[in-house]
């Protein structure tokens, strides 16, 4: 008998949201066991990536045939409640607009691993624009605003 760890399955959809989960480890935090404040828009850079790949949206294979990267152009955060050493955490995130060129994904993180019973710690909302290798906006690939839009209204869709 082969002893292989399950597949690592960190995000899912749920209905139009996103889910990851996370958990506070000592290197999040500062001396005093409190999330250092940057380390929120980790998990949340974190959970916005898994729900690109989990969405069938290659952001490297885009990079690498030089088509161009994403790039935060936006951002609002307001601190709630701090997080602290070894909670369980939830990031929830939904696709609030598409456009041509960029996404804005509302997000909140919550302290436990469920939306109904979760304690809200922290929420955010993220503009994010395609950018050309130049660095100026450009449309997003084919397909990628289909995709968003998908999302936004709670589609499965194969991915």
């Amino acid at each position: 008998m082969v002893n292989v760890p399950p597949p690592f399955i960190p995000g899912a959809f749920v209905g139009a949201e996103h889910h990851y989960r996370a958990r506070v480890y000592f290197e999040d935090t500062d001396l005093s066991g409190i999330v250092y404040h940057a380390n929120y828009l980790r998990y949340m850079e974190r959970a916005r990536s898994d729900m690109l790949r989990i969405a069938g949206i290659d952001q490297r294979a885009a990079m690498e045939g030089g088509e161009g990267s994403w790039a935060v152009t936006d951002l609002a955060i307001k601190y709630r409640s701090p997080a602290k050493l070894d909670d369980d955490l939830l990031v929830v995130s939904t696709v609030e607009a598409v456009r041509g060129a960029s996404v804005i994904i509302s997000q909140r993180i919550l302290r436990g691993t469920d939306t109904l019973s979760g304690e809200t710690l922290t929420v955010g909302q993220v503009t994010a624009a395609f950018l050309s290798p130049e660095g100026r906006p450009r449309r997003q690939p084919a397909g990628w605003a289909d995709r968003f839009t998908a999302i936004m209204n709670g589609e499965t869709f194969p991915c």
